[in-house]
């Protein structure tokens, strides 16, 4: 069995899938880790972001795992656990130029379909490129401002800024960040992170019965 639940940036994937994940006893992968990962590892190295020859060179060497959780993905290079430093606002910036070369797309679908089923796939094409077999799709949405707002809980940032940047994100995200035409979209605005976790499951129990 796999789930996927991908949407735009900030929607709370993150934290949908892994509540979903616990509820179903399974493991849930983020695919934006990986993403996130390679362009720490170029951002350190000082490799060119639009460079996808460098940044694959660089993946080879320093080959960052995934270690999927219900609780919590967390990824590793080696000894070195990343996970803490995938956040940071240089890591946001950068995120966008890497999830849209192909060969850096490549490269993380192969290491997410390398993984043993079943899990609760999170990103943002896990639907209609990734995993398209998937019985159960779902796409999380939101405004912008929202999404602000709920970034801003987690990083002592100004909203204005964060709202900004989230809609020049989406605005680069577009193409990836598309649902399926055969996922559930979901406006988690006015629902707290139970209440859609509930739609959710609600969702796959139909999805059972059919």
């Amino acid at each position: 069995m796999i789930v996927t639940i991908d949407g735009v940036a900030a929607s709370g994937k993150s934290s949908v899938s892994s509540g979903v994940a616990r509820e179903l006893g399974i493991p849930y992968v983020s695919s934006g880790l990986l993403y996130r990962a390679a362009t720490l590892l170029g951002l350190e190295a000082g490799v060119d972001l639009h460079d996808a020859p460098a940044l694959l060179t660089l993946l080879e060497t320093h080959a960052p795992r995934l270690e999927p959780l219900a609780e919590g993905n967390r990824v590793w290079a080696g000894k070195r656990e990343l996970t803490d430093a995938l956040h940071s606002s240089r890591v946001d910036a950068g995120v966008s130029v890497v999830a849209v070369l192909p060969e850096l797309r490549a490269w993380v679908d192969a290491q997410l379909r390398a993984l043993p089923e079943p899990f609760v796939a999170e990103g943002r094409d896990m639907g209609t490129n990734v995993f398209p077999q998937a019985g159960a799709k779902f796409y999380l949405t939101a405004s912008p401002r929202i999404r602000a707002e709920r970034r801003a809980r987690e990083r002592p940032e100004d909203i204005p800024a964060i709202e900004a940047a989230l809609i020049r994100r989406d605005a680069k995200d577009k193409v990836q960040s598309a649902p399926a035409p055969d996922a559930r979209v979901i406006d988690t605005g006015p629902l707290t992170l139970e209440g859609v976790i509930s739609v959710i499951l609600e969702g796959l129990g139909e999805v059972g019965k059919a």
